[in-house]
C-alpha cells in the first residue's frame, strides 16, 4: 500500500528517537469513510466498532459519516463519550458487569445488545432502582449457520459454540421474558447477530440474508415486529494484498435489495478494522541488518510490542522501505545480500518478526520503513510493557485547516 505524501514527508523529517511512531493521516480516514457511507442505503446506520481503534483522534474524523459507535466495556463506553460527547452509544460485549451495566445506564446508552438471560435480568434489575424512561434492547444470538460456511474466516464469534449471545432458546426465552414486567422498562427493538470476521462482500451477504430471515421469522412466530436488525461487522481487510478492497458498493447494492424485501426494517452494521485500517502507518527504523544461516535479517526499533497485528493474525504486515542517506558512521553499512529479509523487532523471542522473507531491493541500517494497514488493531491489542522499551508517539494528520 503506498504511503501518502503526508505521512511520507512526515516520516522522513522526524528524528532518529522519535522513532518508531504511529501516523495516521485523517484525510484518508474521512474520505474512505465517506465513500463507505455513500455506498450504503438509506436504511443501513454505520456505527464504528472502537474497539479496532479509539484514539480520540479517529474516533472524531469518523464523526461526520458514521451513525454512532460500538462499544464493549465501560472503559470504552466513557472514553468514547469523551471523545465524541454527542454519538449515539450500542453497548456490546459478552461480559459486562453489574457496575458497567448501572454506568452505562447513567450515561443514557443508544442501544444494548443484550448477550443473554441473566443479562436481561441484570439490565432490568437497575432500571428497577432508576427513574428513566425504557431503554432500547436488541438480542444477540448465535444463529446456526450452513455447514463450513465459515471454517475459512479470520475469526469466528458465532455459528459454532462460543461464548458469544445466546443460543436461538435462549432468544425464546428472552422475548418470554420481555412479555412480562420486565418488558415495561426494557423495549425491545430486533436482533443482533455478528457471527465472524473477515468475510468478503459476497460472503458478508449472505449472512446478513440469514440473519435478517431468521429474524423476520423469529418476529412472525411471536407475533412481533422488529425495527431493527445489526449484522455487525467484520468486512474483510487484505493484509497480503491491500489493493483488494472490501467491495462496499456491491454490499450496498446487495443491501439494499435485501431491505426492498423487509419494508420498515433498519440495518445496523458495525465494521471496526475495515473503516480505520488503511489510514495508519507504523514507522520506524532499520537499527542492524545481520545475516544469519544465509538470511538477512533487519532489526528495526520497536516491534510486536507495538504493533501486535502480524503475531496476532500469522500474516506479514507489508511495508515501505524510506531509503536514507549518508550513512554517517566510519564503519560499512549494514545491508541486505539476498534480495529477501525478515524484519524483526527488538523483544527478546523469535516470535517478534513484523514480516518474514519479503522481497526488498536494498534495505540497510538506518533506513525507515513504514509499516501499513497499522490504523487497526495495532497499538491497542499489544503487549506493550514487555522488555519496557520506550512506547511510540503518535502523530495525526490532516490538511483540513482547525
Amino acid at each position: 500500500m503506498t504511503v501518502t505524501p503526508l505521512v511520507r514527508d512526515h516520516v522522513a523529517a522526524l528524528a532518529p528517537d522519535a522513532l518508531p511512531a504511529y501516523v495516521y493521516d485523517l484525510d484518508v480516514l474521512r474520505t474512505h469513510a465517506a465513500a463507505v457511507r455513500a455506498a450504503l442505503p438509506d436504511r443501513v446506520e454505520l456505527y464504528y466498532a472502537a474497539k479496532a481503534n479509539p484514539e480520540p483522534a479517529v474516533l472524531a474524523a469518523l464523526r461526520g459519516s458514521v451513525d454512532g459507535y460500538e462499544v464493549s466495556s465501560g472503559g470504552e463506553l466513557a472514553h468514547v463519550r469523551r471523545a465524541v460527547p454527542d454519538a449515539p452509544l450500542a453497548f456490546g460485549g459478552p461480559g459486562k458487569t453489574p457496575a458497567e451495566i448501572a454506568e452505562a445506564v447513567s450515561l443514557g446508552v443508544h442501544r444494548w445488545h443484550v448477550e443473554g438471560v441473566q443479562e436481561l435480568h441484570r439490565l432490568a434489575e437497575v432500571l428497577a432502582t432508576t427513574p428513566q424512561a425504557p431503554v432500547d434492547v436488541m438480542l444477540r444470538v448465535n444463529l446456526p449457520v450452513a455447514s463450513g460456511q465459515l471454517d475459512t474466516v479470520a475469526l469466528a464469534m458465532g455459528g459454532r459454540p462460543t461464548p458469544f449471545g445466546m443460543d436461538p432458546d435462549g432468544a425464546e426465552e428472552c422475548l418470554h421474558l420481555l412479555t412480562g414486567p420486565l418488558g415495561r422498562r426494557l423495549r425491545l427493538r430486533g436482533i443482533h447477530a455478528h457471527l465472524a470476521s473477515g468475510l468478503d462482500a459476497d460472503a458478508q451477504l449472505a449472512v446478513a440474508e440469514q440473519i435478517t430471515h431468521w429474524s423476520a421469522e423469529l418476529a412472525d412466530r411471536h407475533a412481533l415486529t422488529f425495527d431493527e436488525v445489526n449484522i455487525g461487522g467484520g468486512m474483510a481487510v487484505d493484509y497480503a494484498d491491500p489493493a483488494a478492497r472490501f467491495d462496499w458498493t456491491a454490499f450496498g447494492t446487495g443491501l439494499e435489495k435485501l431491505l426492498d424485501r423487509h419494508p420498515g426494517l433498519t440495518l445496523r452494521i458495525e465494521p471496526g478494522r475495515a473503516l480505520t485500517a488503511y489510514c495508519g502507518w507504523y514507522a520506524t527504523e532499520v537499527l542492524d541488518v545481520k545475516q544469519s544461516h544465509g538470511e538477512d535479517f533487519a532489526v528495526v526499533r520497536g516491534g510486536t510490542h507495538h504493533l501486535r497485528t502480524p503475531a496476532t493474525r500469522g500474516h506479514d504486515q507489508p511495508f515501505t522501505v524510506l531509503p536514507v542517506a549518508p550513512w554517517p558512521h566510519p564503519w560499512p553499512r549494514p545491508a541486505t545480500t539476498t534480495g529477501r529479509a525478515t524484519l524483526a523487532g527488538q523483544l527478546c523471542t523469535p516470535k517478534d518478526v513484523l514480516a518474514h522473507r519479503q522481497p526488498v531491493e536494498t534495505l540497510r541500517a538506518a533506513d525507515r520503513v513504514v509499516f501499513a494497514l497499522a490504523g487497526a488493531y495495532a497499538w491497542n491489542i499489544s503487549h506493550h510493557e514487555f522488555l519496557m522499551h520506550p512506547r511510540p508517539g503518535f502523530h495525526f494528520l490532516t490538511t483540513e485547516t482547525p
